[in-house]
């Protein structure tokens, strides 16, 4: 089944359930949400799940686009991506996470043709504050799917203070034996989606309050469900990278970890410079010159002749118009052939610096104080070069 199907699939199955869809936003998050990206399909859709009403009503669903850099280092393995696509629904005060899951188990049984008897679900089994997740707890054992109770892996928060909830998470069997153990004990259980059963709200002092009204919220990764129904073992078989698998490794021989990099940080870099971000130091556009200069610093290690320039522009093309971004493929060309030369004049730079007496030893917190603010010499870097 081809993403796009995967898309569509899921869409219409809820459209056909009362669920209106919405436009996905782009990675910049609403104004006064903390985070520097849209991380989740919830973050556009904060201030209808506190209670505000929707223009579209009470049951959506869309596809929403996300980055996430607390998985930068994970990158290279088989399910991780900084940017990828996500398909959400919600429920904003109307059917609660029994209904939820029901559809959830339809859609992947009947709706995508997957084995029942693949699955593995996970429920909160209840802390100190509240009691364990019995309504959902017997939706799976109605269905004859197992289920592991856990407490922190399955309840959802949004950061410290705010909207919270147990969630529900659905495992797909990915090893080639049996179905065996579970979730928590078994990597080859991988996540395929997450309902969340938003119902309060964290305050400063832990306590715990009620919503003004109960939410559901759900998330799947696109990409990751693609290449468990293609039957592919990384998310960076399925088809969505088609044409990075075909195109970068006659272009840069490199290892196989080395080009999942190099696939997901470029492609990351287009879809960020695409949503407006232009690099910088601080923010949004530190995350941006870093997954270019992760990039850079993966193929130069080889061979320090290459450059950016030598991307095809079928691959800028294509991923511009895979995430509906309206910009040329020669604006993003110039903006990262300008970060490759800014990052080679910092490394040269960095090399001199380096060579100096002061640096040959240990280097202690004064010192990458030193080399940063005087230098322009993050501490990342200066450890890259010295291990060089």
């Amino acid at each position: 089944m081809e993403t796009d199907r995967v898309i569509r699939t899921f869409i219409e199955y809820f459209e056909e359930r009362g669920h209106r869809r919405i436009t996905g936003s782009t990675l910049l998050p609403p104004p006064g949400d903390p985070v520097l990206f849209t991380t989740s399909g919830m973050h556009p859709l904060t201030p209808y799940l506190e209670g505000r009403p929707h223009p579209w009503g009470r049951r959506l669903v869309n596809v929403q686009r996300c980055l996430r850099t607390t998985d930068l280092e994970e990158v290279g393995d088989a399910t991780h991506l900084t940017v990828f696509e996500m398909l959400g629904t919600w429920s904003l005060g109307d059917y609660e996470g029994p209904q939820s899951l029901d559809w959830g188990y339809g859609l992947l049984t009947e709706g995508l043709g997957i084995d029942p008897g693949l699955l593995h679900a996970t429920v909160h089994g209840g802390d100190e504050h509240v009691g364990p997740d019995t309504a959902s707890l017997r939706v799976w054992q109605d269905r004859g799917v197992p289920v592991e109770l856990t407490v922190e892996d399955n309840w959802w928060s949004n950061g410290p203070v705010g909207p919270c909830g147990p969630d529900s998470e659905i495992f797909l069997w990915t090893g080639d034996t049996p179905p065996r153990s579970t979730p928590t004990r078994d990597d080859r259980w991988v996540e395929v989606w997450n309902h969340v059963m938003m119902r309060h709200r964290r305050l400063e002092d832990g306590s715990l309050v009620p919503l003004p009204q109960r939410n559901i919220d759900t998330g799947l990764g696109v990409e990751r469900l693609a290449s468990l129904l293609q039957g592919r073992s990384s998310v960076f078989e399925c088809d969505v990278f088609d044409p990075w698998r075909r195109l970068v490794p006659t272009l840069w021989p490199l290892d196989e970890p080395s080009l999942r990099l190099v696939y997901d940080h470029l492609r990351s870099a287009v879809v960020v410079i695409g949503d407006g971000i232009r690099p910088a130091n601080t923010g949004r556009g530190y995350v941006l010159r870093r997954l270019v200069r992760r990039v850079l610093t993966v193929l130069w290690r080889d061979d320090p002749s290459r450059s950016l320039h030598d991307l095809p522009d079928e691959l800028l093309t294509h991923t511009l118009d895979r995430f509906r971004q309206d910009l040329e493929s020669a604006v993003v060309r110039r903006l990262l052939l300008d970060e490759e030369r800014r990052f080679r004049r910092l490394l040269e730079r960095g090399r001199q610096v380096l060579a100096r007496r002061r640096f040959h030893g240990p280097l202690t917190d004064e010192d990458f104080h030193h080399l940063h603010d005087t230098h322009g010499l993050p501490r990342d870097l200066v450890m890259s070069l010295r291990q060089g």
